[in-house]
């Protein structure tokens, strides 16, 4: 298993031997094949009423359940669309997208964009396919920081399931108990369960103290690193288990919970700076020097979505009340 322990620095080294990877930027400015996200704008008419993400333990009871009800639909109910080896559902085809990339989309400036747009690939996801009326919401993991153990997020009634027990650490309660996952462990492809190890030390990550230091950074060149640093890992490596591995974490779906929180960080730190921090963007394309030197990464750099949504560029989401993304955090 790959862990977020080691993830900025030898992260992907066991399984790039035999990984082939297809990078998520398209440079050609030939969109005519895709949906741009002006075209989607103008099909809509624009951001008129966003949606309003909220922390889940500020949702009622009626709310959990019509969220974890459509998330169980993309799971059990829709078949995947993409053609994606491995990938059975819509569930898995969100995964997919994370897994095949992972190595492009950690480690260097694509990384809080891609996430981004992937949450709202999830979110459009459970609204359009499976009913859900409400916004992707976030975990406060800032007020769990150093006790994920005793979250009410891993509630088995109204929340995600508890710990894994036994020798591969499944979990065994909850909405997503016995569910098999197609994609992982890692690079892998193997039929396995959700599994969890929940830490309560590394997730003091989490922290608010952790945070407020990214919030302090000045620009993005440095801000992007310490929220992918202790918030992103004090999550992942808090959960443990699926959530624990780089490649394949978005198997467990607390991964969404999860980003979409560090989301929250990111435009906490963009709204500190308005208009600045909405084109304050850098970093290279890739966590490694390729061969022929390195690529400066872009705001027209195009975010490959592996046809689960449309592609979109760095541009277009860098602001979350815009066109394309149209929400706000509450």
């Amino acid at each position: 298993m790959v862990s977020f322990r080691s993830f900025l620095t030898a992260s992907f080294v066991l399984a790039s031997a035999t990984a082939v990877f297809a990078s998520p930027i398209a440079r050609s400015s030939d969109l005519s094949a895709r949906d741009t996200t002006e075209e989607l704008g103008k099909r809509q008419g624009g951001c008129t009423t966003r949606l309003q993400r909220r922390a889940w333990h500020t949702l009622s009871d009626a709310e959990k359940k019509s969220y974890i009800d459509a998330e169980l639909c993309l799971m059990w109910r829709i078949p995947q669309q993409t053609g994606l080896e491995a990938s059975v559902s819509r569930f898995d085809d969100l995964v997919k997208a994370h897994q095949l990339q992972s190595m492009l989309v950690h480690g260097d400036g694509w990384f809080l964009p891609f996430h981004r747009l992937h949450m709202h690939a999830h979110e459009r996801l459970l609204r359009e396919e499976c009913g859900y009326n409400g916004a992707q919401p976030y975990w406060d993991e800032e007020a769990d920081a150093g006790a994920f153990s005793s979250s009410a997020i891993f509630s088995p009634t109204n929340g995600f399931g508890g710990n894994g027990v036994g020798e591969n650490n499944c979990i065994q309660t909850g909405p997503f108990a016995n569910y098999t996952l197609h994609t992982g462990p890692s690079y892998d492809n193997t039929d396995h369960c959700i599994s969890r190890q929940i830490d309560d030390d590394a997730s003091r990550g989490s922290s608010t103290e952790n945070v407020n230091a990214c919030l302090a950074e000045q620009k993005f060149a440095t801000a992007w690193p310490c929220i992918e640093g202790s918030p992103h890992s004090g999550g992942h490596n808090g959960v443990g288990g699926e959530m624990g591995n780089a490649i394949s974490s978005p198997g467990d779906p607390l991964f969404y919970l999860h980003h979409t929180y560090l989301d929250r960080v990111w435009w906490r730190w963009q709204q500190q700076s308005l208009p600045a921090r909405l084109t304050d963007f850098s970093g290279y394309t890739t966590q490694d020097r390729p061969a022929g030197g390195w690529i400066d990464a872009t705001l027209d750099d195009e975010l490959n979505m592996f046809g689960v949504i449309a592609n979109a560029r760095i541009r277009d989401v860098m602001d979350v009340t815009g066109d394309l993304l149209c929400m706000e955090y509450v």
